[in-house]
């Protein structure tokens, strides 16, 4: 199994507790797999406070990738390529495919659209 990426939908389907999610959480990291959240991903889900119980127990367990300078760039490339400009999916998608993940998203449309300007073919788990 390779690894997997969350996207915005995957967090605050966790933050409201989806049993789909957390059903899908549990079994990567049976896997031993370390699911990657993008850093625009996390800034776009994230409020603070203590109603996001449940995002900060899903985050404990994942790592968070930060966006570099270098990053951004592809990220432009990519968003360029696709015609796509939600920053948040496209760093999804790049992240994923430079990883071979498999990304967990409530939006398979805007994700499929940015992977299909990778000519990658990507697993996507919708949620």
């Amino acid at each position: 199994m390779g690894g997997v990426t969350y996207d915005t939908g995957a967090l605050l389907a966790a933050e409201r507790n989806n049993r789909q999610m957390w059903a899908l959480h549990a079994g990567y990291l049976a896997e031993e797999v370390i699911p990657t959240v993008p850093a625009p991903v996390l800034a776009e889900a994230w409020r603070g406070g203590s109603r996001q119980a449940s995002l900060s127990r899903l985050l404990r367990m994942c790592d968070t990738e930060p966006m570099s300078e270098e990053l951004a760039r592809h990220v432009g490339v990519l968003a360029g390529k696709s015609g796509h400009d939600d920053i948040v999916d496209v760093s999804v998608v790049e992240g994923a495919v430079r990883r071979g993940d498999a990304v967990v998203t409530s939006n398979m449309t805007h994700i499929r659209m940015v992977a299909d300007a990778t000519g990658t073919r990507l697993r996507i788990e919708s949620i």
